[in-house]
């Protein structure tokens, strides 16, 4: 077996939400930071919650919002109207 191939072995990584320690776990890095845990996900608390890091909601109404799924005017459109 090859040595030197693995990284350092962290036991008590640190696991931060909202800047406080939530839990300590084994891992590969000394410390982490997370924006859903256990304690926060609606499937473990019953809250409903609403969670849009990166827009995505706002991204896919843009893109679906107004007349997306009627054809638009071409030489095909108009062959199969007549």
């Amino acid at each position: 077996m090859k040595s030197d191939i693995h990284p350092k072995y962290y036991p008590n990584c640190k696991v931060y939400h909202n800047g406080q320690v939530v839990m300590t776990v084994g891992a590969s890095v000394p410390e982490m930071h997370v924006e859903v845990w256990s304690g926060s996900h609606p499937f473990f608390t019953g809250k409903q919650t609403f969670v849009d890091a990166a827009g995505r909601v706002e991204k896919f109404q843009k893109k679906y919002s107004g007349n997306y799924f009627t054809p638009k005017g071409g030489k095909k459109d108009e062959a199969a109207k007549a």
